[in-house]
């Protein structure tokens, strides 16, 4: 469900488990566990904010690396 319109320099749950390269329930987990904030949008379709998302994306492979 992609259609929704969101301002720019927002991202979808869906955008933002692909940027992250994990599921819809990933970035869920990622929310409950506080290593992600919910910048807008509803309940059932929240938005990212894509520094946020690119930020944590940096770390995850950041630790890949390591």
């Amino acid at each position: 469900m992609e259609s929704q319109i969101i301002r720019p320099g927002y991202l979808t749950a869906h955008q933002t488990a692909r940027v992250l390269g994990i599921s819809l329930d990933g970035v869920r987990q990622l929310v409950r566990r506080g290593r992600l904030q919910r910048a807008g949008g509803t309940e059932r379709q929240p938005w990212y904010a894509v520094d946020d998302v690119t930020a944590l994306a940096a770390k995850r492979a950041e630790r890949k690396a390591a």
